[in-house]
C-alpha cells in the first residue's frame, strides 16, 4: 500500500470514528416504499425522526424506527461519556438499496402464468453529531501541529 493510499485510509477511518451507523439487510419491503419513509427523516434531529416514525401509519416506518434506535445504541457505545441531548444527534444519511428478489408464479387464465417479484431492500442509517466534543477539537489541533 502506498503512502498516499494509507494516509487517505487513515483519514477516512478517523472521520468514521464519530459517525455511528446501523444496517438492516433483506427487509421484505419494496425499496420504493421504504424510500418514501427514509426521505421523511433524512437530515432531521434524532428525536424528531423518532416522533415522525412513531406517528407514521405506513408499514416500513416501524422497521426504520427500530433501525434508528439501533443506530442510537451504537452511537452510545462509541461515545460513552456523552449524552444524546447534549451532542445534538442528526440523521446524516439514509441509504435504501434494493436487495434480493423472490420470484414467484401466479396462475393466470388460459394456462398462462404471471411472474411476481417480491422485492426486498437494504437500509443503512448514519448518525452524526452537530456539536463535536471538545476533546476531538484538541486532538485535531495537535495533529495539525505535528504535521508542521
Amino acid at each position: 500500500m502506498g503512502v498516499r493510499t494509507r494516509t487517505r485510509a487513515e483519514n477516512r477511518k478517523e472521520a468514521k470514528k464519530n459517525v455511528a451507523f446501523a444496517k438492516l439487510n433483506n427487509c421484505p419491503t419494496s425499496p420504493r416504499k421504504m424510500r418514501l419513509i427514509a426521505d421523511l427523516i433524512r437530515g432531521k434531529r434524532v428525536e424528531l425522526a423518532l416522533h415522525i416514525l412513531k406517528n407514521n401509519a405506513k408499514q416500513p416506518s416501524e422497521r426504520l424506527r427500530k433501525l434508528l434506535l439501533s443506530a442510537i445504541a451504537n452511537w452510545q457505545i462509541k461515545n460513552e461519556g456523552l449524552r444524546i441531548e447534549d451532542s445534538d444527534l442528526i440523521v446524516k444519511e439514509v441509504f435504501v438499496d434494493s436487495g434480493r428478489q423472490l420470484k414467484r408464479l401466479l396462475t393466470a387464465p388460459q394456462g398462462r402464468a404471471h411472474r411476481i417479484r417480491k422485492r426486498s431492500n437494504h437500509v443503512t442509517i448514519l448518525l452524526d453529531s452537530r456539536n463535536k466534543p471538545e476533546v476531538e477539537a484538541e486532538e485535531t489541533e495537535e495533529v495539525e501541529e505535528s504535521k508542521k
